[in-house]
């Protein structure tokens, strides 16, 4: 069912005229462009039958690593529950990663990603009304780079003032260092923008840096609180 849940906004009519009035709208990536966090726990587990680790990851187990923001992050969290943890170290883990990302290219390419219902239309109005477009994620640019070319073109670099990923900053989210640094790109204060999210340590990041937030329900985010969110849409086709 497709229900609109403004928190802070009476009325769907008043929460287009805020989107509307943002300077800036900053979008996520994973789970709120496109669904591809399924696609990410077929690479990681590729990526160990590859490496020879045994290890699979199924949908709930993958669901709870997924509160754990980065790749290498999520296999280093993942790797202290087992018994006897495995020592893996810091070049093993990028290792592992890399093979990860590139099985992740590979899988992209074999099978079609749509944009989540409604996105294309929500960048395009955006862009009509001259409304400057940014991108603050935790995945590392080339994934990003995997999903736009095929979904938006070889030119969508071209429709984003600001893109900054997970490997460009110190901290990832919750942190809000990824949205403090797009900020500073597009040299804009926090509160004339608008985040385009879906899960909830996207919500923290953002809310941390002073940016209002929009949340769109995804795939594996979807019963995270989002009560301190400017509003909740099951899609963006509900306000684009």
């Amino acid at each position: 069912m497709n229900a609109i849940l403004p928190l802070g906004i009476s009325r769907p009519s008043r929460l287009k005229d805020r989107i509307a009035q943002a300077d800036a709208l900053i979008f996520d990536v994973d789970g709120t462009l496109a669904e591809t966090e399924g696609i990410h726990r077929r690479a990681f587990n590729a990526a160990f039958l590859e490496h020879g680790i045994e290890w699979y990851w199924d949908r709930g187990t993958y669901r709870k690593l997924l509160r754990v923001a980065g790749g290498k992050e999520r296999l280093r969290a993942y790797a202290k529950t087992q018994l006897p943890p495995y020592r893996y170290s810091e070049t093993q883990l990028a290792e592992v990663h890399q093979r990860k990302t590139r099985h992740y290219a590979r899988l992209m390419a074999q099978h079609t990603c749509r944009l989540r219902p409604g996105v294309e239309a929500f960048i395009h109005a955006a862009i009509a009304r001259r409304q400057r477009l940014a991108i603050a994620t935790t995945t590392t640019f080339g994934n990003v780079e995997k999903l736009l070319s095929g979904t938006l073109g070889q030119q969508w670099r071209n429709l984003f003032a600001a893109v900054v990923a997970g490997d460009e900053v110190a901290r990832k989210k919750p942190a809000p260092d990824v949205y403090l640094e797009v900020l500073a790109r597009l040299g804009r204060p926090p509160s004339d923008c608008l985040a385009i999210e879906d899960s909830a340590n996207g919500l923290k990041s953002a809310a941390a840096a002073g940016v209002p937030v929009l949340i769109t329900r995804s795939e594996y985010f979807r019963d995270e609180d989002f009560s301190s969110a400017l509003a909740v849409v099951d899609e963006l086709t509900q306000v684009a």
